[in-house]
C-alpha cells in the first residue's frame, strides 16, 4: 500500500534480477499477489484503528519500526549488509523521506478527519501523478494518446469521487487533500530513485532495509517534538500499530520483491488495482463506513485511467 507502490519500480532499477535459474517459491505467485493485495488494502483500516488511540506521528513512527525490525531479520538470514558510501547514504535519506516517512504521516493525519475508504481511493491515484511528473521528469516516457487520455479520464474519476457537483459536500479539505498529497509523494520519490540510485550495485533489500532504517530515525526525531509519551497504551490501536508495520510494511516488501524478481515489475504493480477495492470492503463491513455511490463509481474510473497511463506503445 500504502508503501504501496514505492517500490516496484526502484526494485528493478536498483538491482537487476541475477540471471541464472531461479529457487521455485514454496507458494505460487498468484497466491502470493492476493495476499499483498489483502495486506496493503487493509492497511488504511489499520491506519484507521491505531489513530483512535495514538497520534499520527505515533502509529507511523510504530509501523515504520516494527517493518524495519522484519527486514533487518530478513537481512540478517539472507546475511545482507547495509549499503556503503556516503553519496548513497545521502540520497536513501531523501528517499526515506518521499517513499515512507511522508507519505505514511500524511495517511495517518488524513485519516483523523476522511474515511479509510477515502484514503485508500487517494491512494490509487498515485500512477496519475506517477504518469503526468514522468512525462516531465524522464525523457525516456513519451506522451502517448491512451496516456493523456488516462490523466484525463483519471481525473474525472478523482472528481467524481470527491463529488465536485455537490461542493465538496460532507468532505473534509485538508484531510483529503494530505491524502492526495501522500499519493504525489511516491511517484516523486521513484523519479528521485530512478535518477540518483540506479545501477548502485546493491540488492533491493539492503537498498529498502537502510531506507527505512533511515525513515525511523526521521521520525524518531520529529515524533517527540510534536507529541506527548501517551499516558496509557489502548490495547487494540497497538495491535494495529504492530500489523501494519510488520505486515503492511516489512512483509509485504518481501512478498512484492519476490513477485517482481519471478513475474517483473509491470504484473507486479496490478496490485495497485485491487488496493483500493478491498480497502473500501474492509471500510464498509468492518468499521461501518459510509459510502455513497460516488466512491465506488469514481474509483473506477480512477483506476480505468491509470491503467490507461500504464499502457506501453506497441513496437
Amino acid at each position: 500500500m500504502v508503501v504501496c507502490m514505492s517500490t516496484v519500480t526502484s526494485a528493478r532499477a536498483l538491482s537487476p534480477a541475477p540471471a541464472g535459474p531461479r529457487r521455485r517459491a514454496a507458494l505460487d505467485w498468484r497466491v502470493r499477489f492476493g495476499v499483498l493485495a489483502l495486506i496493503w488494502g487493509f492497511s488504511f483500516l489499520l491506519i484507521k484503528v491505531g489513530t483512535e488511540g495514538y497520534a499520527p506521528f505515533q502509529v507511523t513512527f510504530g509501523r515504520l519500526l516494527f517493518g524495519t525490525a522484519v527486514l533487518a531479520a530478513a537481512m540478517t538470514v539472507k546475511r545482507e549488509r547495509l549499503p556503503r558510501g556516503v553519496r548513497t547514504w545521502g540520497h536513501l535519506t531523501v528517499a526515506a523521506l518521499l517513499l515512507n516517512a511522508l507519505p505514511f504521516s500524511l495517511f495517518a493525519y488524513a485519516e483523523l478527519t476522511v474515511p479509510s475508504t477515502l484514503a485508500g481511493i487517494c491512494n490509487a491515484t498515485s500512477p496519475l501523478w506517477g504518469m503526468a511528473l514522468s512525462l516531465v521528469a524522464l525523457s525516456e516516457d513519451r506522451p502517448t494518446r491512451s496516456r493523456v487520455a488516462g490523466l484525463g479520464i483519471g481525473f474525472i474519476g478523482v472528481l467524481t469521487v470527491l463529488g465536485v457537483w455537490q461542493g465538496f459536500h460532507g468532505l473534509d479539505a485538508t484531510g483529503t487533500a494530505m491524502a492526495l498529497l501522500a499519493s504525489l509523494s511516491y511517484p516523486v520519490g521513484w523519479i528521485y530513485v530512478r535518477r540518483t540510485l540506479a545501477g548502485t550495485g546493491h540488492s533491493h533489500l539492503s537498498m529498502t532495509g537502510a531506507q527505512l532504517l533511515l525513515a525511523t530515525a526521521q521520525l524518531a526525531v520529529v515524533t517527540p517534538l510534536f507529541t506527548t509519551l501517551p499516558s496509557h497504551f489502548p490495547v487494540v490501536p497497538l495491535l494495529a500499530v504492530v500489523t501494519l508495520g510488520a505486515l503492511g510494511t516489512g512483509l509485504a516488501m518481501l512478498i512484492q520483491y519476490g513477485i517482481v524478481a519471478e513475474v517483473g515489475p509491470t504484473t507486479a504493480q496490478m496490485v495497485t488495482y485491487f488496493i483500493p477495492v478491498i480497502a473500501t470492503a474492509a471500510g464498509v463491513a468492518i468499521l461501518g463506513e459510509s459510502l455513497s455511490w460516488s466512491t465506488p463509481v469514481g474509483a473506477v474510473v480512477v483506476l480505468a485511467g491509470a491503467a490507461l497511463t500504464q499502457a506501453r506503445p506497441r513496437p
